[in-house]
């Protein structure tokens, strides 16, 4: 894909707000990117900065398998289903020893797993 084909994309997708295809395309050429970061529009340029420090930290992207299991763990936290809740996290219970999964979850399932000791409590 040549460069302005994908800087154009990506910011295409920075102005439709859909953020997960824009990540995508970012962190597959993150490399390409910041040295072309002059050509994305300054919120694209503000989500390549967070993912490079992200990945100079040295923490792993989600994957789309781990955005799925989150989806449904804020589903069943939504609808207090506990039993659905506690399978989840018993079958994915590294993904909820990442320090970051917490800006994923909703308030009702950051809440629930606290009361759970699945994450530690926020302050």
């Amino acid at each position: 894909m040549h460069v302005l084909d994908l800087v154009a994309r990506i910011n295409n997708s920075v102005e439709e707000l859909d953020f997960a295809a824009a990540r995508m395309y970012m962190e597959e050429n993150i490399e390409i990117l910041n040295k072309n970061r002059n050509y994305l529009k300054t919120n694209a340029r503000d989500l390549l900065e967070f993912l490079t420090k992200r990945m100079e930290a040295g923490q792993q992207p989600l994957t789309r398998k781990d955005m799925a299991v989150i989806n449904a763990v804020n589903s069943y936290a939504s609808n207090f289903d506990l039993r659905g809740l506690k399978v989840v996290i018993k079958d994915h219970s590294l993904l909820f020893l990442r320090s970051d999964i917490e800006a994923y979850l909703n308030s009702d399932a950051r809440i629930i797993l606290e009361g759970m000791g699945a994450i530690p409590k926020a302050g």
